[in-house]
C-alpha cells in the first residue's frame, strides 16, 4: 500500500512538473526556432504513411526517440526489431499518444523469448476525424481518416554466452493501410461511393536489425553489460495507391537507417544517442537531412525513473521529460513532449503507457540460472577440496542447466573448469601408472 501511495504521489508530482515545463518553453519556442533556422530541411514530408514516424509514447519517446540500442523493453519494435530476442521478460503493453490537435496514436503490442528465440507483434492504428462541410457551412459527411499497420516480429541472439552476451538479429513484417473517407460531391452533396478507396493506400515492408552487448569501463556489479550498439533498417518496402480504379505505385515510404548506442555510466545513469538517416528509395537525392536524438535516464528508486530526451529534426526540435513507475509486475509511463517537428506552432503531446512483464519463460529461466549459479560455486568449493570428480559432476549440471531451450547459452567459466579438472585427473592417473611401471617386485 505504501508503495502504490507512493507511485500516485509521484505520478501526480510529474504531471504537475510537465505542465510547468509547458509553460516555460512555449516562452521560448520563438528562440528555439530562429537558433536551427539554418537546418530546415526542403524534402521533408515527400513520404507516404508519416504515421509510421510518430512514435507510440511512454519511455523511448521521453528519450527523445533514442531506442535503436537500448532494445530494454516493448517499445522495440519502432526502433530496433533484434532487441525481442534479449527482453528479460515476456511484456504486453498499451500506448496512447495524443498527437495534433484531435489526433490520436493508439498501440497495443505483446512479446515473448523462447531461450534466444524471441518472438512478438503490434498493431498500431493513428486517426484523425475526418469532417466535410458544403458552401452553406452545413455538414455532409463525418467520419475519421486513419493509418493503421500490423507487425510480426522475430529475432534470435547469436553466439551467446557467458562473457560475450551475443549478437541479436532479428526482422518486422509490417502491412499498413490507410483510410480514406468517402467524401461528396460538391453540386449535390451525395458521398461518391468509392471516392475514398480510390485514395486509400497498402504500403508493405520489412525491418531489419542487429544489437551487440558489450562492457566498457564497467565500475558497478550487473550480470547485464553496461554498453549497447545497435543499428536498423526501417520501413523498406512499397506503398500502393488507386484501389477501386487503377492501382499504382504511391509516394515513397518513410525508410531510415538508425544507428545507436546506450551507455550506463552507472548503475542509476544510463544516456542513449541515435542518429538516422531518412531514406527516399525513389528517389535518393530527394532523402530527408540527418536527425539526432539524445536521452537520459536517472533511477530514483526501484519503482521509479525519470527519462528526458531531445531530437533534432531538419531545423525543429523536440523535448521530451517522463517518468516510468513500477508496481510489482505493472510499469506505467507518462511522457510529455514539446514538439516543433510536426507543426509550425510550439505543439505540446501527453502519452502514457501501461506495460504488464507477463511471467512466460521468465521464471523458468530465472530457477535455470539460480541452479547454474549454485552448482558452479559448489564445483568451485570442491575443487578446492581436492574433490575433482565431484566437482566435474557439478559442472556437468551447470553446462547441461546452461543448454536448456529456455537458456540455450554457453557457460564458458564451467566448461573451462571442468576441463582444467580433467587435466588435473588424467595427469594424476599418469603420474600413478608410471610409479606402477617403475616399481619393483620388493616394492610390489
Amino acid at each position: 500500500m505504501k508503495k502504490l501511495k507512493a507511485v500516485l504521489a509521484a505520478s501526480l508530482v510529474s504531471l504537475s512538473c510537465f505542465q510547468l515545463f509547458s509553460f516555460d518553453l512555449t516562452e521560448a519556442a520563438a528562440g528555439m526556432a530562429g537558433a536551427f533556422e539554418g537546418l530546415v530541411d526542403d524534402n521533408e514530408g515527400l513520404t507516404s504513411f508519416r504515421s509510421l514516424n510518430i512514435p507510440s509514447g511512454g519511455r523511448i519517446e521521453s528519450l527523445g526517440g533514442a531506442g535503436t540500442a537500448l532494445g530494454d523493453d516493448i517499445s522495440f519494435f519502432d526502433y530496433n526489431p533484434a532487441a525481442s530476442a534479449i527482453l528479460e521478460s515476456s511484456e504486453a503493453a498499451m500506448f496512447h499518444n495524443a498527437w495534433i490537435g484531435d489526433s490520436a496514436m493508439e498501440t497495443i503490442a505483446a512479446t515473448g523469448r523462447r531461450g534466444q528465440l524471441g518472438y512478438g507483434g503490434q498493431l498500431r492504428c493513428f486517426y484523425v476525424p475526418f469532417s466535410e462541410y458544403n458552401f452553406f457551412g452545413d455538414k455532409v459527411a463525418s467520419s475519421y481518416y486513419s493509418e493503421t499497420s500490423a507487425t510480426a516480429n522475430i529475432s534470435y541472439n547469436f553466439k551467446a554466452g557467458y562473457r560475450f552476451k551475443g549478437i541479436a538479429v532479428g526482422g518486422n513484417l509490417r502491412g499498413a493501410w490507410r483510410n480514406v473517407p468517402d467524401y461528396t460531391d460538391n453540386q449535390t452533396d451525395k458521398i461518391i461511393d468509392g471516392s475514398g478507396l480510390a485514395q486509400s493506400g497498402l504500403g508493405i515492408m520489412v525491418d531489419a536489425g542487429v544489437i551487440v552487448r558489450l562492457n566498457v569501463f564497467k565500475r558497478f556489479a550487473s550480470r547485464e553489460p553496461n554498453l549497447r550498439l545497435g543499428a536498423a533498417l526501417n520501413n523498406v518496402g512499397v506503398s500502393l495507391t488507386g484501389f477501386g480504379k487503377s492501382v499504382k505505385l504511391d509516394d515513397p515510404l518513410p525508410t531510415r537507417l538508425s544507428l545507436g548506442a546506450a551507455y550506463r555510466i552507472i548503475k542509476p545513469i544510463l544516456v542513449t544517442l541515435d542518429i538516422k538517416k531518412p531514406l527516399n528509395i525513389l528517389d535518393i537525392p530527394s532523402s530527408e537531412k540527418f536527425s539526432v536524438s539524445l536521452g537520459g535516464e536517472f533511477t530514483v528508486a526501484d519503482f521509479c525513473k525519470i527519462d528526458a530526451g531531445f531530437c533534432l529534426q531538419g531545423g525543429s526540435p523536440r523535448i521530451s521529460l517522463g517518468s516510468t513507475f513500477s508496481l510489482k509486475r505493472i510499469e506505467l509511463g507518462i511522457n510529455y513532449t514539446f514538439d516543433l517537428t510536426s507543426s509550425a506552432n510550439p505543439v505540446n503531446h501527453i502519452s502514457c503507457s501501461v506495460k504488464a512483464l507477463l511471467p512466460g519463460k521468465a521464471k523458468i529461466r530465472q530457477n535455470l540460472q539460480k541452479k547454474i549459479d549454485d552448482n558452479y560455486i559448489k564445483g568451485l568449493k570442491l575443487y578446492a577440496q581436492g574433490e575433482y570428480e565431484e566437482a566435474i559432476a557439478c559442472w556437468d549440471l551447470v553446462i547441461e542447466a546452461a543448454m536448456h531451450k529456455q537458456m540455450a547459452v554457453t557457460f564458458e567459466p564451467a566448461i573451462e573448469a571442468k576441463a582444467s579438472a580433467e587435466r588435473f585427473l588424467a595427469s594424476k592417473q599418469r603420474i600413478t601408472d608410471m610409479n606402477k611401471l617403475n616399481a619393483t617386485p620388493r616394492q610390489k
